[in-house]
């Protein structure tokens, strides 16, 4: 069966069972990564998963509760590379092209530095001959993609396309998934405004995976209504595209309160009959 794993189901703020976003998603034996928040690394490895079974790793946009691990997920990936692992493929909007170059160019790239001492100091040598490397030492390469609506990438039983959101535009591009595998459809909002465009995604899938901010009622009066959906929002987005499941995430702190959890998947059930999960970081489920 399909697996997810919710290594980050939170927002930028961090609460104890909640900070930033970033799930894994098991098709067909791979691993793909979606988004990589505030400590993802530490956390995926947590659940069991290391970066270098990551070949596939996709942004849905670029606010740093979606990418501020990057950095450490790159270079922890190559601190554990032993050379047979297949090459990494980024897939995200622009800009993201010119944020890995800062990061791991040649100078002045951010950890420039650290990847020619991790390919070449006979300490680092070393350890990547014990983990079972073999010869010289590598340099890194990692393939980015830039991408826009319809086909983003596919892998041996599974294909990605994506539909822009409304979340952070004009600043920001930002977009939503769906995966058409084999075993099932799985899709993502990304963060969103409500819109058809996630109706679409979500078409007859066996698991939405959707965010949910706030009350409606406390999302109306302020400029995160444009942006966010509210959980009767998305009740009516997964019932409007027949999704089987619904995966609730991005809950703000305030939906922290067990209160205010409850009464918001409450008024999820008002439109949506189907069953409803409610993320923590760390949930696991099968699609």
């Amino acid at each position: 069966m399909p697996r997810l794993k919710v290594v980050g189901a939170g927002t930028p703020t961090r609460t104890p069972d909640r900070w930033g976003t970033c799930f894994l998603l098991e098709i067909g034996g791979e691993w793909l990564m979606i988004d990589c928040g505030p400590a993802a690394t530490y956390k995926m490895c947590q659940m069991g998963v290391s970066p270098t079974e990551i070949e596939h790793l996709f942004f849905t946009h670029l606010h740093s509760d979606h990418i501020a691990d990057f950095p450490c997920f790159l270079m922890t990936r190559f601190g554990e590379t032993i050379g047979t692992e297949p090459e990494l493929q980024v897939h995200g909007p622009e800009p993201i092209k010119a944020v890995t170059d800062r990061l791991w160019s040649d100078e002045p790239g951010a950890f420039c530095h650290d990847i020619v001492t991790q390919a070449n100091h006979p300490m680092r040598v070393h350890a990547y001959h014990l983990r079972g490397g073999k010869g010289d030492r590598p340099e890194p390469v990692v393939h980015v993609h830039e991408y826009g609506e319809g086909k983003v990438a596919s892998g041996k039983t599974w294909e990605c396309y994506a539909r822009e959101v409304k979340h952070a535009q004009p600043y920001l591009r930002c977009y939503g998934f769906r995966f058409e595998t084999e075993e099932g459809v799985i899709a993502f909002s990304g963060d969103t405004a409500p819109v058809e465009a996630v109706v679409e995604l979500a078409r007859d899938a066996d698991l939405l995976v959707h965010n949910v901010m706030d009350l409606e009622e406390d999302l109306h009066p302020t400029p995160v209504r444009e942006a966010m959906t509210g959980p009767l929002e998305a009740g009516e987005i997964a019932a409007a595209a027949g999704a089987k499941r619904l995966l609730v995430n991005h809950q703000s702190e305030e939906l922290e309160n067990p209160e205010k959890a409850a009464r918001a998947i409450a008024d999820l059930q008002v439109a949506y009959d189907g069953r409803v999960f409610w993320a923590q970081d760390f949930t696991e489920l099968e699609w």
